[in-house]
């Protein structure tokens, strides 16, 4: 599976240190270095759909209204960081966001 995420981030430092210690193979993407594409965005937002957008994040607040109004995919590759976070996808396809004590967010 592959984890995107900030390096930074607690949620993201803690959903793979707990994914690993249950034994599964985890890649980690930073979504800073990523360059991610309009399309992979897209379809994460099909799986996903509003949960992938971040609206908490200080990104998020300090966007202008203009900003905030426009398409959410250009936005999100624009600023990562109003991706919530993590990412997880699945070997399968299946793509999952958020962290919570422990488990994937479904």
């Amino acid at each position: 599976m592959i984890l995107y995420g900030l390096k930074n981030c607690d949620k993201c430092r803690e959903s793979l240190k707990d994914l690993r210690s249950e034994g599964r193979e985890v890649i980690f993407k930073d979504i800073r270095l990523e360059n991610l594409t309009a399309q992979t965005i897209a379809d994460w937002w099909a799986f996903v759909g509003e949960g992938l957008l971040n609206r908490r994040s200080t990104t998020w607040r300090n966007l202008k209204d203009t900003e905030r109004e426009s398409d959410p995919i250009v936005l999100m590759q624009k600023h990562p960081s109003v991706i919530k976070r993590p990412v997880i996808v699945t070997k399968e396809g299946r793509v999952f966001c958020g962290w919570k004590k422990g488990k994937i967010i479904e």
